[in-house]
């Protein structure tokens, strides 16, 4: 017979982990079904040199979990520590399926359980199933003619290959995004020579981080009212970053001007500043952060190249305007399949519908949570929860909260399931579509936050009006299913 349990959670990460700490001590049968052989989500699958944060860690962590910090900005490895952490403290390891894929999840409408299938196969019924597989978890590799005839190695930034030293070695890198200004940095300390290949250049505005000294650290473990202060000074300046970005044209202006400021005091070459300088308006892709990228596109060892990529060749990459460059190594640095949520997972709900078929002109949900025909499903980090400011730790907590509101509901009222309404999910997103027609993610670009230019990954506004309607689950905007009288 399958195990049975009341929740099912799927995913490792903040999010999983998350939720599994609000279960403890509700007498709530759960497990946390994890792909991977260990916990950590994204900072256990991207190890590549320099990866890091760029939320600072205080406000970057849960806000009934917190520790003491290295420094302000934390690297990959004290984030991915810090989640096993919260794992050993809150005893979640029993609770842990590791090396367990789910592959597909399927609502039994006769029983008003889910059954989830593994990947060897191995079934298990829920009653409830919370997905958290996020969204940077599946690397997206361009489509570029030739990629699989280079004759050296070549990887996804996601999965970096520690094997493969870059010492001395030419290397060409294909992207400019978030993981690239952070490994080109490191990795062109040791290269012979890094070709940077950029199809549009990105805003990169200073990060201000710094170790801790130690009398600052114990100030902050002894009085944790100063990082609450701190929490809610980071918090309120990424309300203020967000505001440049939902809403307001003067405050963009200023943010540009900022960047431009910075990038100037660092570029002298004009020709280079040209290349240095987005096509689009700020903020409508993500906004990066970064000390050093624009210093290392000054070592005479790096070479920023704007000339489309034309074909990969078994020794190089050549662009359009016909020049070839031999390299030893090819890095991706091509972002993510953000908007394909939950896959490769399949979920069928109600009448067999099929949720990725659901979804086909693009994924949508009541306040990022539910999805109306798939009863008692809930996802952490689903459309709209995104945010291109702040911290997504602050959202996940809300959707957490909510989740388990609609948790202590299904038991409080004895119900089987709830289903939100097609209704209330319908005019949610006509109202996420009217607030993202005034954000700047809709200006024109081509980004990870749209699908066919319509906004399905970002929070329209400020993220505290995403915790204001969430901090309690609002039954009435959902169907309901009771169990069948005895002897009916």
């Amino acid at each position: 017979m399958p195990e049975e349990l009341d929740v099912a959670i799927v995913g490792a990460g903040f999010g999983g982990l998350g939720m599994a700490t609000r279960l403890r001590g509700t007498g709530l049968t759960y497990a946390i079904f994890e792909k991977a052989a260990r916990i950590g989500g994204t900072w256990r699958e991207n190890t590549y040199p320099g990866a890091g944060c760029d939320v600072p860690s205080h406000l970057y962590s849960f806000s009934f979990h917190q520790r003491s910090w290295p420094r302000r900005y934390s690297g990959q490895a004290e984030i991915l520590a810090y989640l096993e952490e919260l794992c050993d403290h809150y005893g979640l390891r029993p609770r842990l399926r590791l090396g367990a894929e789910v592959s597909a999840v399927a609502f039994d409408e006769e029983r008003g359980r889910w059954r989830l299938t593994l990947g060897g196969g191995e079934e298990v019924v829920a009653r409830v199933v919370v997905s958290s597989v996020g969204q940077l978890n599946r690397p997206l590799l361009p489509d570029i003619p030739g990629r699989d005839r280079f004759g050296g190695p070549s990887w996804h930034s996601a999965r970096w290959r520690h094997d493969c030293p870059l010492d001395g070695r030419r290397v060409a890198v294909v992207g400019t995004g978030a993981s690239v200004i952070q490994f080109v940095p490191e990795i062109a300390r040791r290269a012979a020579r890094v070709h940077v290949f950029q199809r549009s250049a990105p805003y990169v505005i200073p990060k201000p981080d710094r170790p801790y000294g130690a009398r600052e650290r114990r100030l902050y473990e002894t009085v944790p009212l100063l990082r609450q202060a701190d929490r809610l000074r980071i918090y309120l300046t990424g309300e203020l970053l967000g505001t440049a970005l939902v809403g307001s044209p003067a405050l963009r202006k200023t943010l540009e001007g900022r960047w431009r400021t910075f990038m100037e005091s660092q570029v002298a070459d004009p020709e280079l500043r040209d290349r240095c300088t987005p096509d689009y308006v700020i903020g409508c892709k993500r906004i990066l952060f970064s000390n050093d990228w624009y210093p290392t596109l000054l070592l005479p060892s790096v070479e920023l190249v704007t000339d489309p990529i034309a074909e990969i060749t078994g020794t190089g990459v050549s662009t359009e305007d016909g020049a070839h460059r031999e390299v030893d190594a090819i890095v991706y640095g091509t972002g993510f399949q953000a908007t394909g949520f939950l896959q490769p997972m399949r979920v069928t709900g109600a009448g067999g519908r099929d949720l990725h078929e659901v979804w086909r002109d693009g994924a949508e949900a009541y306040r990022g949570v539910t999805v109306a025909g798939f009863p008692n499903f809930f996802m952490l980090y689903g459309p709209n929860t995104n945010l291109g400011s702040n911290s997504i730790i602050f959202m996940l907590e809300a959707q957490i909260g909510y989740v388990a509101g609609a948790l202590a509901t299904l038991r409080r009222k004895g119900l089987d399931w709830v289903d939100v309404r097609d209704e209330v999910q319908a005019e949610f997103n006509r109202w996420v579509q009217a607030q993202s027609h005034r954000t700047v993610w809709e200006t024109g670009c081509h980004s990870w936050y749209t699908t066919g230019g319509r906004n399905t990954n970002n929070w329209p506004t400020y993220p505290f009006r995403y915790r204001r309607q969430l901090r309690r689950f609002d039954l009435r905007s959902y169907r309901v299913s009771r169990p069948a009288p005895p002897g009916s």
